[in-house]
């Protein structure tokens, strides 16, 4: 078994959605379970998992993650229909599904999935409340990422 497998089971990120960082502000980040299949949790130890355009819905007061893409094994998916994109629900306790709830029906929030990840054996998605950005708010974050960039080169180079 290769290091970078090994790290991944252990205790590593799985998936990161950049494009949620882009397109949204974050507010408030949580940690819930989320329920697999055994094919699935074997494809996301090979990390064949994916959360960009994932998001949550709340449906009979259970959380449900949509868009998210766990492609299966060739070797595994043989004997059955597997469905990379079906809806998967998410483990959160009855409190913080009530705050998530009331964020999106009253205050007009988001609640978008940033990252799956290992925790000791199990597969944890982070999700997090936010708030869509303008197209204005997105060019003012480019603009604060590459002077921070020009930052770090003016300050690394030597005088002389």
């Amino acid at each position: 078994m290769s290091s970078k497998n090994n790290k991944t089971s252990q205790g590593g990120t799985i998936a990161l959605n950049k494009r949620a960082k882009f397109d949204f502000f974050i507010e408030e980040r949580f940690e819930a379970g989320i329920a697999l299949n055994g094919w699935e949790v074997k494809s996301l130890r090979a990390g064949k998992g994916q959360l960009t355009d994932s998001y949550v819905i709340f449906k009979d007061r259970e959380a449900w993650l949509l868009g998210s893409q766990i492609q299966p094994l060739a070797t595994v998916s043989t004997h059955f229909v597997s469905d990379p994109i079906r809806t998967r629900k998410l483990l959160l306790r009855h409190r913080q599904l009530q705050e998530l709830r009331e964020a999106v029906e009253q205050k007009g929030y988001t609640v978008v999935a940033t990252a799956l990840y290992w925790k000791n054996h199990l597969v944890k998605c982070e999700i997090a409340l936010a708030k869509g950005k303008k197209l204005h708010d997105k060019r003012d974050t480019e603009k604060d990422r590459d002077w921070g960039r020009e930052k770090q080169r003016l300050m690394s180079k030597p005088v002389g």
